[in-house]
């Protein structure tokens, strides 16, 4: 991979291709990637006004992921309401914040499919959804400790934006990532939790109106685990203020080959983590067993068959 940002940078066909096999036997699960994430930024989040971007900061500022950071808490859990009410010709995706700050959330929007919004402010508790069209692919993520500053701009301390203002591409920063190809294969969606940027907030995706078995728990759990805080490394952590407010990814934090999987690492076979001097991507695994952890981990795509809508929810899984 060019950078661990690019893994989305492969056709929705290639995808769709890669998951034939998991998705004929119903939705697969997996363990890696846009991450879910870690406990919420200990910096207070700054309620905004208005829902301006908020303009990059800090290199890569985001939310917390340290040995012990303070719990991302979480609402004890989602409220029943948030379950989408199915809209034909449409994909309805319910965002819950569930931790105990204010979030700024964003999607990607599209050219071929585009969305009349694509950014909320989300209190604590609060919940809001979005319609997306069939053959909608692209990115949700939130942003963190976002305040006003000076100039009326919003800036944030994670989850900032590639195109600043109009914040509908997020920054390849630590960032957790709710991944989506909808309608991208024989009636199916693609879907996943992705840690491979980094971390800055925990997160799961639930299903639901479709004739697949949710492989994640209302809660945050699967059979492999729930969502728990990142247990991230001295030199994998982006602080700000003394506060741990994300964990970047190993090739950021590290730059070698190895684990950037370049030069004789290059590739889905010679990328292989276990092999590494130290697995970092365990870091992401152990916090978010279903979510992506590297680029290549494709078995935490999970694939959803009928009218699919979804659940996205930001926090902590209430036993973590």
């Amino acid at each position: 991979m060019a950078r661990p940002g690019t893994k989305w940078t492969r056709s929705v066909a290639a995808l769709a291709t890669a998951l034939l096999v998991a998705s004929l036997v119903g939705c697969s699960t997996g363990g890696e990637g846009a991450t879910v994430p870690v406990a919420e930024a200990t910096t207070p989040a700054v309620t905004t006004t208005g829902e301006s971007a908020p303009a990059p900061v800090s290199p890569s500022a985001v939310t917390p992921s340290s040995a012990k950071p303070s719990p991302a808490k979480t609402s004890k859990a989602p409220a029943k309401s948030t379950v989408p009410v199915h809209a034909a010709g449409a994909h309805t995706v319910t965002i819950v914040n569930a931790t105990q700050q204010t979030l700024w959330v964003a999607a990607t929007q599209q050219k071929e499919h585009p969305i009349a919004k694509t950014r909320w402010t989300l209190a604590p508790g609060e919940s809001t959804s979005v319609k997306l069209p069939t053959g909608w692919g692209g990115r949700i993520w939130a942003r963190a400790g976002c305040r006003t500053d000076g100039s009326g701009r919003n800036v944030c301390l994670s989850g900032y934006c590639a195109d600043s203002e109009k914040c509908v591409q997020p920054d390849p920063a630590p960032t957790t990532l709710a991944e989506f190809a909808l309608d991208a294969w024989g009636g199916m969606d693609f879907y996943d939790v992705s840690m491979v940027d980094g971390s800055n907030l925990p997160m799961w995706i639930n299903i639901f109106h479709t004739v697949t078995k949710d492989p994640v728990s209302a809660e945050g759990c699967s059979q492999q685990g729930c969502a728990k805080p990142v247990d991230c490394p001295a030199a994998m952590r982006v602080t700000t203020g003394g506060s741990t407010v994300a964990c970047k990814n190993p090739c950021t934090a590290f730059n070698t080959d190895e684990t950037c999987c370049r030069g004789a690492w290059a590739g889905r076979e010679k990328c292989v983590p276990s092999k590494w001097k130290v697995d970092y991507t365990q870091v992401f695994k152990k916090a978010e067993p279903y979510a992506y952890s590297y680029a290549f981990d494709d078995s935490a795509t999970m694939s959803c068959k009928g009218a699919c809508d979804y659940r996205v929810t930001f926090g902590l899984s209430p036993s973590a």
